[in-house]
């Protein structure tokens, strides 16, 4: 098993273009958004003026727009427009911390700068959406139930740190697994091949189930 320096964060199919949404990332905020044209984008949700989330911002194109007071950005983070001085030539320092991001597997992943590619988790390039849970639990105790009491019928192997194989009914499903922070995951989970309909629906019964047996878990050692 080998480090991952990529991270999931959301599934492709839950950020549609013109979309943005919020998540948790090792404990700090991140927006995961995508432009009009399709393509994803990850930075620090956090707009430099007045530190308004911009996953509460709106998508006009390839920029995204601060929710507070209109600052606009474009793709590589940094602010091209300020409507209350409409003819500011905007100082370059006002920029957004961006990460890299790439999509595989059905799954968005972002990285820090000067990751590889060739570092990416082997799933496969296209796969279908199940679902993403999120959970009050760490992500060491998520992972090590996922592979000790997978659905059944299917056989688990770990691929990487945070990614998991499910093989079963002549279907691959990736469970990518987010640390939101020291005690929280999330868990994106996509299939590939020609899964059906109810291959889906019994991979996200199960990740259900699970969810909820460990939080009874933790409600009971509590």
């Amino acid at each position: 098993m080998t480090a991952n320096p990529w991270i999931p964060i959301a599934l492709s199919a839950s950020i549609e273009p013109g979309t943005s949404a919020g998540t948790r990332v090792l404990g700090e905020e991140r927006v995961v958004w995508r432009d009009e044209a399709g393509a994803p984008h990850v930075w620090e949700d956090r707009c430099p003026h007045r530190g308004m989330r911009m996953s509460f911002g709106f998508v006009r194109g390839d920029h995204i727009a601060c929710l507070y007071h209109g600052w606009r950005y474009d793709t590589a983070g940094q602010c091209r427009h300020i409507p209350a001085h409409p003819d500011l030539d905007v100082p370059k320092t006002i920029k957004v911390p961006t990460f890299a991001v790439v999509e595989k597997g059905g799954i968005v992943w972002m990285a820090t700068e000067g990751a590889d590619l060739a570092e990416l988790p082997a799933v496969p390039d296209h796969a279908h959406p199940v679902r993403s849970l999120f959970l009050d639990q760490p992500i060491a105790l998520v992972r090590a139930a996922v592979v000790d009491t997978p659905p059944q019928g299917w056989h688990a192997e770990p691929l990487a740190d945070g990614v998991v194989t499910l093989r079963g009914n002549d279907a691959t499903a990736i469970l990518a697994l987010q640390t939101r922070d020291t005690s929280k995951t999330g868990l994106h989970i996509t299939v590939g091949g020609e899964a059906s309909t109810a291959i889906r629906r019994e991979l996200a019964i199960w990740a259900t189930a699970l969810r909820t047996r460990l939080e009874t878990e933790m409600t009971k050692a509590a």
